[in-house]
């Protein structure tokens, strides 16, 4: 391309690298992928949770934690499979067939720097569904012994693997195929403000096209930020925390009130926002984000199987809370609700029609850009009240893994047979191996695995704050400085 064409392609308004330039997202490139595997190999039902040499680190050998880890028997080579591979990639296929085959909702996206908007069909409610019915059916014929619930606890090492390809080779597509973007093309393909610093790495990360889209033969075209955003993963994370309800249900012949809570919680969640599907049209992944290996490894790999880690927990070790425990947990988990929704539904209305009396009384500024901001309601009451109700909704995910860790202990007890739960103590038989399962030295010690989504999550939320408010402060410029004088507080008043 034309050195002069290529700069009219360019956003006019770009800006500087965020996190932590091409040296961060290098290690976040590889950092992330690697606590997948270190989550799946540390946690398991082989030696426990964690294994107990990380409680014993001065006794620790290569081989004890071959052996107390699971690591496959023959290497790197067992990461991965053909098998699971193509398992993988028919979901994805199915996917796609749903996307293109069910009646869906055509909405009209942002408008575009370059001018116009993208059209998007949004049916991944209605697909959702269609493959939880199928599961449903499966599950009622085959009870926990249905093929999908098997082949995800069996092969997870390896799913983790499959998804993790293609993310990157995602990745790696959308990130070459952006230098074919072309001044007023007529796909109205636009490079993302932040994503064309001329660093490879970085570029790669962030992502250099805006709305990287393909047509493909007889399902027609695919935007697949879109696509990736609510679809293969979000639905994998389901999925996930329905195996792991079948194995508990396969180990102890009953299903705790603690996986209950955590799988109904995080299907309500996805299946919110599968319905509000058309609300991500004006989130910063789809305005402002371009679509690289960050958003393609986050949606694909570790958002279904780091979120999914609690109910991954509870298949091993269930937790019985009890009616106090359980209404201590739904209350967490409405008034976080309570907060997340009814402040993202004030901010739509307001976007979507000022006029609608629910809220044509809140105050707001007028930019000199054309655009609103809201002062009073939730939005008054900070500038990101609705992380503040997703950050309290993710305590309702861990807190029924209570005090967590345990340790496997092979062979049972006098008088205990399988499924016996006891004072705590699990038994069960796996294979031709017997094994109990206790807390032990491990109680505690668990938390770090079965929490650490809360400690990710804060810091996600306030990276997001961070990069949503750089992002206002360039487009508003003065306005957004007398706005935050009216609005004091980020995400929850009287802290931050």
């Amino acid at each position: 391309m034309l050195r002069s064409a290529r700069k009219s392609v360019l956003p006019a308004n770009t800006h500087g690298y965020e996190f932590g330039g091409p040296l961060g997202a290098f290690v976040i490139t590889l950092g992330l992928p690697f606590i997948c595997y270190l989550a799946a190999f540390l946690c398991n039902d082989i030696s426990g949770c964690p294994i107990p040499s990380a409680l014993h680190p001065r006794t620790l050998t290569l081989a004890k934690l071959r052996n107390e880890a699971g690591w496959p028997q023959d290497g790197l080579k067992g990461l991965a499979s053909f098998r699971v591979t193509g398992f993988v990639l028919a979901y994805y296929l199915f996917s796609l067939i749903l996307q293109a085959a069910l009646p869906g909702l055509v909405v009209q996206g942002v408008q575009l720097r370059s001018g116009g908007r993208m059209e998007y069909k949004f049916n991944a409610f209605s697909s959702a569904v269609t493959v939880v019915l199928i599961a449903a059916a499966g599950t009622y014929l085959h009870g926990p012994e249905f093929a999908l619930w098997t082949f995800i606890w069996d092969n997870y090492i390896q799913l983790i693997t499959v998804n993790l390809g293609i993310a990157f080779l995602l990745a790696t597509f959308v990130y070459y195929r952006s230098f074919s973007v072309k001044s007023g093309n007529k796909n109205k393909r636009e490079l993302a403000a932040g994503g064309h610093s001329g660093n490879i790495i970085y570029d790669f990360f962030i992502g250099r096209e805006l709305n990287p889209r393909i047509t493909l033969p007889v399902i027609g075209t695919i935007d697949i930020k879109a696509f990736c955003e609510l679809r293969p993963g979000m639905l994998g994370w389901v999925l996930l925390d329905l195996a792991f309800v079948a194995h508990q249900y396969k180990l102890y012949g009953f299903i705790s009130d603690s996986i209950i809570l955590i799988a109904l919680f995080q299907s309500f969640y996805v299946f919110d926002a599968l319905w509000m599907e058309p609300a991500i049209l004006s989130t910063m992944d789809i305005t402002t984000d371009g679509f690289g290996l960050m958003l393609a490894f986050g949606d694909l790999v570790w958002l279904p199987f780091i979120y999914s880690l609690q109910a991954r927990y509870l298949a091993v070790y269930p937790v019985q809370l009890g009616l106090v425990g359980i209404a201590g947990v739904l209350a967490v988990q409405g008034f976080g609700y309570w907060i997340f929704r009814s402040s993202n539904n004030e901010k739509n209305r307001f976007r979507t029609n000022p006029e609608d009396p629910r809220i044509a009384h809140l105050q707001n500024i007028k930019t000199k850009s054309g655009s609103k901001l809201l002062t009073s309601g939730w939005w008054g009451f900070s500038r990101h009240p609705n992380y503040l109700g997703d950050w309290i909704m993710a305590w309702s995910y861990c807190l029924p893994t209570a005090i967590a860790g345990y340790v496997v202990k092979h062979g049972s007890p006098v008088g205990m047979s399988h499924g016996d739960l006891v004072d705590g103590q699990g038994f069960f038989s796996g294979g031709l191996a017997k094994k109990q399962v206790l807390q032990g030295e491990a109680r505690g010690w668990g938390m770090a695995i079965t929490y650490f989504y809360v400690l990710y999550f804060a810091i996600l939320l306030i990276h997001r704050q961070m990069r949503d408010e750089e992002a206002c402060k360039r487009k508003y410029g003065d306005d957004w400085e007398e706005y935050k004088k009216k609005v004091r507080w980020r995400i929850l008043p009287g802290i931050y």
